[in-house]
């Protein structure tokens, strides 16, 4: 039997780690994002607007294959374990049983390797991204630099922090810049991005709007957000393992160059993140592609040192311990936790007793993209999410969905507005409102021009005075005229950052506005001295008002 699983561990290691994954993937019950990225597979296209279109691609054909939970996990699943044996590979297989304990002790691995996400294939392809950085140090060709290009293309086809991944990994061996092939092979990446970049630029940039102007920004510093971030970074590779892991990989000491282009990595992207803490909250896995140069050194370092690798050892079997009962956990309902119950346990019975209430008429939630997609997946439904003006965009803005309900026998859906809903039915965290519109009608579709140039100003307590524009789609515009609607507002929320402080009601209406397009408007603001950003919203009846135009600058002065 020893002499078995010396000759076959490397096997069985591989195999255990899949046949786990597959379990847990196939009977855990879909996150909420991973049901969001699955509708992004229902509509492929080049991006989307919170990620490239990566993670669609991948869950697309995973699903044509299995069209459950296992689908839309599949590649990801097989990604997952395909990092880890190039991390394998970049340990130069000195150690095996070290760097087997190493894996089976990362959260990140054991706990979140099954699920689909973006972060997922970024740490694939930042692994495979290594792997050929090593070989050009070796032998800067034409072949390995056009290689080298691919892979960066498809790191930024998985999410857009791969551009770190690859600007702290040159800069690092900044002498590889000499290198025609690598410029070569930098052009090429940038080729094969361009379709991506195209349709960032066909819906304004949206993408790059909302993650450096938007996600996550307040408006004073929060202690509590950098050492939020701190401790999460401390558990990402842990539970208990990062206690170790983290200091190990720093204390190692590089001996080539592309030794030095994990360190900088590694401690690139430790920082840019804890920056970030100070102008709002950052999330424990925006630094997952540090988790690459981390396993790699911190092996090399306990290697090297003998009384930190019995202590990996010595931590390993309470690690195995906590997350079996973790994966248990997500698997089978016997924790009473309200978070853990919400999270894992939620979807089991109540959007199937809903759809039967529905009678396949279509269904609109509130302002939840997440619970939207859920129901989608769960009962084959198509759903939408009538988005908040108050709150951020998602896809659900750009998807043909709302298109597809208008004037149309709808339910509208919600957790927390008992006055506005007609009735209700239970689910384990409380009960899911609802209500019946025999001719639904919202109108996040029309979109709202600012048509003269320049930033909008004016006294406090002044009067500011612009022309706008309402670009119509026709079969709205033929809508609103035989339909016209009915205690409509057209209004104009002033927001500070992300703070939303007042609207201002115009004296416009949709049946107005569909038979003049473009109208000029007076409105006071009455703000203090300051810079605001406005933007114009929609609502007819009871629905949510929603996005209808891009930020517009203000300044009172």
């Amino acid at each position: 039997m020893k002499a078995f699983f010396q000759k076959y561990h490397r096997t069985l290691f591989y195999c255990g780690l899949l046949l786990l994954g597959l379990w847990q993937a196939r009977y855990t019950e879909l996150q909420d994002d991973e049901a969001y990225y699955w509708v992004y597979s229902r509509f492929p296209d080049w991006g989307y607007f919170d990620h490239p279109p990566m993670i669609a691609m991948l869950i697309k054909a995973g699903y044509a294959i299995f069209p459950n939970e296992l689908g839309v996990r599949f590649f990801p699943l097989l990604m997952s374990i395909g990092w880890v044996v190039i991390l394998e590979k970049l340990t130069e297989r000195k150690n095996p049983f070290l760097f087997y304990a190493i894996i089976l002790s990362i959260a990140l691995i054991q706990l979140g390797g099954y699920m689909a996400a973006p972060d997922t294939p970024l740490l694939f392809f930042t692994a495979l991204f290594f792997l050929l950085l090593k070989k050009f140090g070796e032998n800067g060709n034409l072949l390995n630099g056009s290689l080298m290009g691919a892979v960066m293309a498809l790191m930024l086809y998985s999410k857009y922090h791969a551009v770190l991944v690859i600007f702290f990994a040159l800069i690092a061996q900044w002498r590889l810049l000499k290198k025609p092939a690598l410029w070569a092979g930098l052009f090429l990446a940038f080729l094969l991005f361009v379709p991506h970049l195209l349709w960032q630029n066909h819906h304004d940039w949206v993408s790059v709007q909302y993650h450096l102007t938007e996600n996550k920004v307040n408006d004073q510093y929060k202690v509590g957000n950098t050492l939020n971030y701190i401790l999460a970074q401390l558990v990402l590779p842990g539970p208990f393992a990062g206690l170790i892991l983290i200091p190990a990989a720093f204390l190692y000491k590089w001996k080539n160059g592309f030794q030095r282009s994990l360190y900088v990595t590694m401690t690139g992207f430790y920082l840019f993140f804890l920056l970030t803490t100070f102008r709002g909250k950052s999330e424990a896995n925006w630094t997952s592609p540090a988790m690459v140069p981390l396993i790699v050194l911190s092996f090399f370092y306990l290697e090297e040192h003998l009384a930190w690798k019995k202590w990996m050892f010595r931590l390993l079997p309470l690690t195995l311990l906590l997350i079996t009962f973790a994966r248990f956990a997500m698997v089978f309902d016997f924790i009473p936790q309200k978070r853990l119950v919400f999270r894992f346990h939620t979807w089991k019975d109540w959007p199937k007793a809903m759809d039967k209430i529905t009678a396949g008429r279509p269904v609109v939630f509130n302002n939840s993209y997440q619970r939207a997609s859920k129901y989608w997946f769960y009962t084959g439904r198509p759903t939408y999410s009538l988005n908040w003006y108050k709150w951020r965009m998602n896809n659900f803005n750009f998807w043909p969905l709302e298109d597809s309900v208008l004037g149309k026998p709808a339910y509208y859906l919600d957790i927390k507005n008992p006055f506005v809903m007609q009735d209700s039915i239970p689910y384990r965290q409380g009960f899911v409102e609802y209500r019946f519109d025999s001719c639904f009608a919202s109108y996040a579709k029309i979109d709202v021009k600012l048509l003269n140039e320049g930033n909008l100003r004016c006294n406090p307590g002044g009067m500011m005075q612009t022309t706008i524009r309402f670009d119509i789609p026709d079969h709205y515009a033929a809508f609103i005229r035989q339909h016209p609607p009915q205690n409509d507002t057209i209004r104009i929320g002033f927001f500070n950052g992300k703070t939303w402080l007042k609207d201002v009601i115009t004296d416009l209406r949709l049946s107005q506005v569909n038979e003049k397009k473009e109208q000029t408007i007076r409105f006071s603001p009455g703000l203090p001295a300051g810079k605001y950003y406005m933007r114009f919203a929609i609502n007819t009846g009871i629905y949510t008002p929603t996005h209808n135009s891009a930020k517009i600058d203000i300044v009172i002065e």
